[in-house]
């Protein structure tokens, strides 16, 4: 397919707007009547030595800031065990833990800030795409684990325990950087 200078000039002022291929294969056919296939585009292009640009990266998505019941929280505590992952509105709603026992949920208390450990388990839980076990920093412990949709849940050893604000911003920013190091 041989272009004239006029025709490959434009081309390349198409790839300048960051047209894709198909969109170049179209505005071919309708403004120089050249009926190409798309490969035969994608050929054009590089015999031009034109490659189109890549599509601006997508934003990055929003901090975990709110996992659990942190600032930015819509007033949900994320709780639960091994197979039972699900939203519980702070204010006392009653759950069943993994043992059957019911599990009595309320808003998140107040304490001394901490030191505040995070642990993986080394064979993550069925159903979950990363668990382990959290020791807030007044020694209260918890299991967690997250789903593969990234929902959050967390089952306190001690029912009815409420972690303080600090604690769950600081368990929040251990877990972040414990799951970046896993590569998610």
């Amino acid at each position: 397919m041989k272009l004239d200078d006029a025709q490959m000039t434009q081309v390349r002022a198409w790839i300048d707007q960051g047209m894709k291929v198909a969109e170049i294969q179209n505005r071919l056919t309708e403004e120089f009547g050249l009926r190409l296939t798309y490969m035969e585009a994608r050929f054009l292009l590089d015999d031009l030595q034109l490659r189109p640009k890549d599509p601006a990266p997508a934003p990055a998505p929003a901090p975990a800031a709110a996992l659990v019941g942190g600032p930015q929280s819509t007033g949900s505590v994320l709780v639960g065990g091994p197979g039972a992952v699900g939203a519980v509105p702070a204010g006392g709603a009653t759950l069943s833990g993994p043992s059957g026992a019911p599990l009595k949920m309320t808003p998140l208390g107040s304490g001394p800030a901490g030191k505040v450990a995070v642990s993986m388990d080394s064979i993550t839980r069925p159903g979950a795409l990363a668990s382990g076990n959290v020791t807030f920093s007044d020694g209260q412990s918890a299991d967690w684990q997250m789903d593969q949709y990234g929902r959050l849940g967390v089952a306190p050893k001690t029912p009815g325990y409420k972690p303080s604000q600090a604690d769950v911003a600081s368990f929040q920013a251990e877990l972040e950087s414990a799951l970046a190091r896993l590569g998610y």
